[in-house]
């Protein structure tokens, strides 16, 4: 048997384990960034040799306990590990400065369109063949002719 391929030892693999579970875990990860909440951001790196595949990755808030507080797409993608790097603070201001032109330029819409509705100018709600929308282009009753006011 001395050719033979290495056969798997239950006790060996078992006793290996148990010495591994006495070493000391990281704890405190590495701290990544920071976003413009004041959200800090950590990681601590895959090492398949130690049993973990992939990276843990999570957040402080800056309140204690606030794990619901409002966090960046950019950051939720990271975290998440729909990207593999995070991102930098040029994206961020950038995306910042994107989104405030956007809320400007819906303020400026609303204000230039919106219009103060009467009530009184509102007309009753029509039923039957009234409710239905007329147009001027189009016959009321097939063969009857245009719409007329």
């Amino acid at each position: 048997m001395a050719g033979g391929p290495p056969t798997r030892n239950v006790l060996r693999i078992v006793w290996d384990n148990f010495v591994k579970s006495f070493r000391p875990r990281q704890m405190k990860g590495d701290f990544v960034g920071e976003d413009y909440f004041g959200n800090k951001y950590y990681q601590i790196p895959a090492d398949p040799s130690v049993g973990r595949r992939k990276a843990s990755r999570w957040f402080e808030p800056t309140a204690k306990e606030a794990y619901d507080q409002e966090i960046t797409a950019e950051w939720e993608a990271w975290l998440r590990g729909r990207r593999k790097d995070p991102p930098t603070q040029d994206e961020l201001l950038k995306n910042l400065a994107i989104m405030k032109m956007k809320e400007r330029n819906a303020a400026e819409l609303e204000a230039k369109y919106s219009k103060t509705k009467d009530t009184a100018m509102l007309e009753q709600q029509k039923t039957g063949m009234g409710s239905f929308p007329q147009y001027d282009d189009y016959e009321v009753m097939p063969g009857k002719g245009k719409h007329e006011k």
